[in-house]
C-alpha cells in the first residue's frame, strides 16, 4: 500500500498524520523534535487581528490581503477544518466567534476553541478575577497579571483583580520548580483536591479564580478534581514556554496517530530525497548516526518556517529553504527587516506559494506533482501579529491530506 511520509511534528504534521491515518493510509512521521506546539499557549486561534481585534475570525477572513494563506483556503475548508481538529481535543467554541482570555502577563488574547478549562475566564462573562499564584512557580506572576488586567477596559467595561500567593511544592523541598514538574505531580488528583485547597485558603474576591495552567499533564480527571475541590468558578492561564497545555495538545496528536497505526521516527533530521519524473520517491533520514532511506508515494511538508530553521537567511541576506530547493516568495532578505520592534516584519510573510492542491510552485506550475506544503512555511501570513498560525497550519494540512486521499481513492 502507498505510505504518505510527513515532515514535522507541530500542529500541521500532527492533523495532516492523523487526517490520512483517519483513511486507512500509512504513514511515517519524520520528527527531529517536538514540534512547536509547547511554545504556544494551547488553544486554536482563527485569527485575532486585522490589526484590530477580532470578535468573528471567519466573518473577517475577507478583510485580509488576496495573498494571505486564508485567500486560497477558504472559509469554509478553514471553518470545518478547524472544528475537527477541536473534536478531536475534545475543545470548545468554534471558529465563529473569539473568546477573549487572560494570558501570561494579563493582556487578553483573542482564541477562536479552548481547553474547557479555560474558557471560565472570557472576558465577555467576566469583570473580576483572583489571580492565585504559587510560590514555587515563577513563571505565573500573579501581581503582574492582576496589575495589567486592573489597567483594561474592555468593550466600556473596566476590568478589576486582586492577586494572592499560594504555597505548594511540587517535589518536596525544591523551591522553584518547572511547569512540566507541577503538571506531572498534579496527575495524581489527590494531589490536584490538595493544590485546590492551598488556592481556595488565599483567593481572594473575585468573579473568576485564575490559576496557572499546571493541572495535570495527562490526566484530564485531575482537573474535575481540582475544579470541584474549589468550588468557585475558576480557569486555567497558560504560563511561560514550555506551555503545559501546547503539550497536553501534542500529547493528544500523537497518542491518537499511533492508535491509529502512525509509524513515528523521532529525532531524526530529514536531509535529502530521490525523485524521478518529477514525483518524490525517497526521503533520505539521519537517525540514531546513520542515514536510511523512507519510502513514500507522496510527502506532506510540515516544518514550519524561520523560526524551525526551514526557511534560512545567509549571511549575504539570501532567503532560501533548506530540503526540497522551493522557491520563496522573496530571496533577499535585506530589505525585509523594519526597526520599529512592535511592527510586522515583512521577512515572516516570505514563504512558498503553493497551487490549490497545496503543492509548492515553480514558475506557475507544482515543482514536484506528490509533494504537499502545510503550516508555517506557507507565505503571506503575518502569524504573531494576526494570531492565525493555528488555523492556517491546520487547514492547510486538511487540505493536503484530503487531496492526498482523494488522489489514492
Amino acid at each position: 500500500m502507498n505510505r504518505v511520509v510527513v515532515i514535522g511534528s507541530g500542529l500541521a504534521g500532527l492533523t495532516a498524520a492523523n487526517r490520512l491515518l483517519d483513511a486507512g493510509l500509512p504513514v511515517t512521521l519524520i520528527a527531529k523534535g517536538p514540534g512547536g506546539l509547547q511554545l504556544g499557549q494551547g488553544s486554536i486561534d482563527v485569527l485575532g487581528y486585522t490589526p484590530a481585534r477580532v470578535h468573528r475570525p471567519l466573518t473577517a477572513l475577507p478583510q485580509l490581503d488576496s495573498a494571505h494563506p486564508f485567500a486560497q483556503l477558504g472559509a469554509d475548508l478553514v471553518d470545518r477544518s478547524v472544528r475537527w481538529v477541536g473534536e478531536q481535543l475534545g475543545f470548545v467554541g468554534s471558529p465563529e466567534t473569539n473568546f477573549h482570555l487572560p494570558t501570561a502577563v494579563g493582556a487578553l488574547r483573542p482564541t477562536a476553541l479552548a481547553p474547557r478549562s479555560f474558557v471560565a475566564a472570557d472576558v465577555r462573562d467576566v469583570s473580576s478575577y483572583a489571580v492565585v499564584g504559587v510560590r514555587q512557580l515563577k513563571d505565573f506572576q500573579a501581581d503582574l497579571i492582576a496589575g495589567n488586567l486592573n489597567r483594561t477596559i474592555f468593550e466600556g467595561r473596566q476590568l478589576s483583580a486582586q492577586s494572592a500567593w499560594a504555597a505548594f511544592e511540587a517535589r518536596t523541598g525544591e523551591i522553584d520548580s518547572a511547569n512540566v514538574h507541577f503538571a506531572n505531580a498534579l496527575d495524581d488528583p489527590r494531589e490536584a483536591e490538595l493544590f485546590a485547597a492551598k488556592v481556595a485558603s488565599v483567593a481572594p474576591a473575585g468573579d473568576v479564580v485564575l490559576v496557572p495552567a499546571v493541572i495535570g499533564l495527562r490526566n484530564p480527571d485531575a482537573w474535575r478534581a481540582f475544579e470541584q475541590a474549589l468550588d468557585r468558578p475558576v480557569a486555567e492561564v497558560p504560563t511561560q514556554p514550555p506551555s503545559v497545555p501546547g503539550l497536553r495538545m501534542f500529547n493528544a496528536l500523537l497518542a491518537r496517530a499511533r492508535r491509529l497505526g502512525l509509524r513515528h521516527i523521532q529525532g531524526a533530521l530529514a536531509t535529502g530525497f530521490t525523485s524521478d519524473a518529477g514525483r518524490i520517491n525517497a526521503i533520505k533520514v539521519e537517525s540514531a548516526g546513520h542515514p536510511t532511506r523512507v519510502a513514500c508515494s507522496h510527502v506532506v511538508y510540515a516544518p514550519g518556517g524561520f523560526e524551525s530553521g526551514a526557511l534560512g537567511v545567509d549571511s549575504y541576506g539570501r532567503i532560501s529553504e533548506r530540503l526540497f530547493g522551493l522557491r520563496p516568495t522573496q530571496e533577499d532578505a535585506t530589505k525585509l527587516l523594519v526597526a520599529d520592534y512592535w511592527s510586522p516584519q515583512p521577512l515572516f510573510a516570505v514563504g512558498v506559494r503553493t497551487d490549490d492542491a497545496g503543492r509548492p510552485l515553480v514558475n506557475d506550475h507544482a515543482q514536484y506533482t506528490n509533494l504537499y506544503v502545510a503550516g508555517g512555511i506557507l507565505a503571506g501570513a503575518q502569524r504573531s501579529h494576526e494570531k492565525s498560525g493555528d488555523a492556517i497550519a491546520i487547514a492547510s494540512a486538511v487540505r493536503a491530506a484530503d487531496n492526498i486521499i482523494g488522489g489514492v481513492r
